[in-house]
């Protein structure tokens, strides 16, 4: 089977603004390249397939007008099925038959707003709780660099169909690093912006403030429009950052940083190894960073037991959820341990977390003191085999995530902006991944030096292959 790839974001509005190609023509080629990979990759929940092409007319109509550009005037993209879609049902990895919403939630307001056209929702894991994208309810979605491994998750769908060249971009969440390990597992650029960048209204706070909405790109320029397209506020948002031009950062030169190695996992409840292939990956990155005249040491941020503080707030975001199921019997049975757990740390554990932020906010933040950006692996190991994880027990489940991703989840803590951006393969050609982190509305300085990385190893040039092969996707 040979893929008709699509291009990036920012290359296809600039077509589309030219008049080389039509919407409609675009969500067509999309849509196919969906329905032609469904068996294999099973990166969606839903596709819009009517509503798209209906979506797609009515930009063209805009576009033959000649009026004010829009920045995504037509362009199809894809978003996570824990976002509210108009029209269409938000399960959220769920088994059973939600009823449709009746508004969009606000970042898709905005993408709307900016001219894109929504072709589906992608899958996830129940409740974004798992770093794989398999379940009951819609059986297991793959990685394109290889499908018989997981693409991460929680956005996994995303990061499966913009790896695969089925949409220029998506959106996902990351809560623990839902965004940053699938892109890392899929060889993507992957923004977690500051917490409320991106508003995740209706839910102002998702689990406790530890989730944000972010995006998977194949390219820094791509990732950062899709950033600033959605990015804003609800009026009765809780977080509302000062505004920062993301897209207008990508080329600028940052000068010379400080930049601080972190190789060693923070607090972990069990025991948690960088694995040799990952963490060669990772130092050749810190190599180029100091290549291109930043100064690069090893030194890791003061987390302390920044693990006990992640918790209370986790799982009370689970039993927030589970206590608005609509089908609860149909619930993984891991999911209903982490709710009862939740319903038990939600009282003074819960409110112990959220003083211990900014706590956290004050020792962390004085590191940046020392240094101006953080390198560290986005996860521990390779992708794990599609069902590796899948039937485990909730103890076993989160022994296997913690030794797999213990390096994402305490920036969701102190809800700063990190990007994840490719660092190479595996002698196996499993993708890996590293993160940028930085501190408060650090966005712009790590999306410099994204593009610098970008700039010297032209990652976006590199696709999966051979062709993704037929495949049932519950098999």
């Amino acid at each position: 089977m040979t893929l008709d790839r699509c291009e990036g974001l920012t290359e296809t509005a600039r077509a589309l603004a030219a008049g080389e190609v039509t919407s409609r023509e675009l969500v067509e080629r999309t849509l196919a390249r969906i329905e032609a990979t469904q068996g294999s990759l099973n990166a969606f929940r839903i596709v819009r397939a009517e509503a798209a092409l209906a979506e797609a007319d009515t930009a063209d109509r805009e576009l033959s007008s000649h009026g004010a550009r829009k920045p995504l005037l037509g362009v199809p993209v894809a978003v996570k099925d824990d976002m509210d879609v108009a029209g269409e049902p938000t399960a959220f990895g769920c088994c059973g038959e939600f009823p449709p919403v009746t508004e969009d939630g606000e970042a898709v307001r905005r993408l709307r707003a900016a001219g894109a056209v929504i072709v589906g929702k992608t899958n996830t894991c129940e409740f974004g709780q798992w770093p794989f994208t398999e379940g009951p309810a819609f059986g297991a979605t793959r990685n394109p660099w290889s499908t018989d491994h997981t693409p991460g998750g929680s956005s996994g769908g995303s990061a499966a169909a913009v790896a695969a060249g089925l949409v220029p971009a998506a959106l996902g969440s990351d809560g623990a690093g839902s965004v940053r390990i699938p892109a890392a597992w899929t060889h993507l650029v992957g923004i977690k912006p500051q917490r409320g960048r991106i508003s995740t209204w209706p839910r102002g706070e998702s689990f406790q403030g530890i989730t944000v909405n972010g995006t998977l790109a194949r390219t820094v320029a791509d990732a950062a429009l899709l950033l600033d397209a959605a990015g804003g506020n609800h009026p009765q948002d809780p977080h509302r950052p000062p505004a920062v031009d993301v897209s207008g950062a990508v080329g600028r030169d940052p000068g010379r940083l400080r930049i601080a190695l972190s190789l060693k996992p923070p607090f972990t409840a069990v025991p948690a190894r960088l694995l040799p292939e990952v963490r060669t990956r990772v130092v050749e990155l810190a190599e180029r960073l100091s290549a291109l005249g930043h100064f690069v040491e090893e030194a890791d941020p003061p987390y302390g037991q920044i693990g006990l503080t992640f918790v209370p707030r986790a799982t009370a975001g689970i039993a927030e959820r589970v206590g608005e199921a609509p089908f609860p019997a149909l619930l993984d049975r891991r999911t209903r341990g982490a709710a009862r757990l939740g319903r038990l740390l939600r009282g003074a554990p819960l409110r112990a977390a959220r003083r211990a932020e900014s706590v956290l906010h004050r020792r962390i933040g004085g590191f940046f003191t020392s240094y101006d950006v953080v390198l560290a692996p986005t996860t521990a190991a390779p992708p794990p085999r599609i069902g590796a994880l899948l039937e485990l027990s909730g103890f076993a489940t989160d022994r296997a995530m913690i030794a797999a991703c213990p390096y994402a989840w305490p920036w969701n803590v102190l809800g700063w902006p990190g990007v994840n951006v490719p660092a190479g393969f595996t002698p196996d050609g499993l993708p890996v991944g590293a993160q940028l982190l930085g501190p408060a509305n650090s966005e712009p300085l790590l999306v410099q030096v994204a593009a610098q990385l970008e700039a010297e190893l032209r990652w976006a040039e590199k696709w999966p292959s051979p062709p993704v092969p037929e495949r049932s996707a519950a098999a």
